[in-house]
């Protein structure tokens, strides 16, 4: 059984969790709180030396770290990841664009905003809005030609996605903007093996 060591408030982490519900494996949630240093600790640096969640751990004692790369490691062979080369390169473009385009300024904005930190971090914040907007805009132009991010099926790419997507509101920006993508969160949000990233399952139980 995996072991996922991260924090549920994370759509890093979330996106861990919500493919292994999608795929019905059981798994076992470690809590690791970055916030009281606890990715800095010498038994989580043995895990990760980057100290960042999620890692997933396992059986064999093994580790893996970056959310991307471990949706990538689960979905293989499964109906989430495409065995076609031209599919497979185009859900890692969502990845990395996911990475370096959409979760820079997305994720942080509403870190800034949940954190109480706007006053503090304001000037920053508006260029993050800004960034993140263009970032939406361009999974809109997508999302108005197909019905997920590689044309007709559910793919890694979507979880990716959908992770920071679905609660960038949090962060202050308006997705009512974008009717594609919130057509397309209830399609992701709408199947039988969906999770909701605050929803707790027990210890080593996923849904099936």
């Amino acid at each position: 059984m995996y072991r996922v060591h991260g924090d549920y408030r994370s759509g890093n982490c979330y996106k861990v969790r919500l493919m292994l519900h999608l795929l019905g494996s059981s798994y076992a949630w470690v809590p690791v709180d970055p916030l009281r240093g606890e990715t800095r600790s010498a038994d989580f640096l043995q895990k990760n030396p980057n100290g960042k969640i999620p890692v997933l751990e396992l059986d064999d004692g093994s580790y893996l770290w970056e959310s991307n790369a471990i949706l990538n490691y689960l979905a293989e062979g499964s109906e989430f990841l495409p065995n076609d080369p031209r599919l497979r390169t185009q859900v890692l473009q969502w990845q990395f664009f996911e990475q370096f385009s959409h979760e820079p300024y997305v994720a942080v904005a509403r870190q800034i905003k949940m954190q109480g930190l706007l006053e503090a971090r304001g000037h920053e914040y508006e260029g993050l809005r800004k960034e993140g907007y263009r970032a939406l805009s361009v999974m809109e132009q997508q999302l108005q030609r197909t019905p997920y991010l590689v044309g007709d099926r559910y793919s890694i790419a979507d979880v990716a996605l959908y992770a920071y997507t679905h609660v960038a509101d949090e962060g202050g920006f308006e997705l009512e903007r974008y009717p594609a993508i919130v057509a397309w969160l209830a399609r992701v949000a709408s199947h039988l093996r969906h999770v909701g990233m605050l929803e707790l399952v027990p210890l080593g139980d996923a849904k099936t």
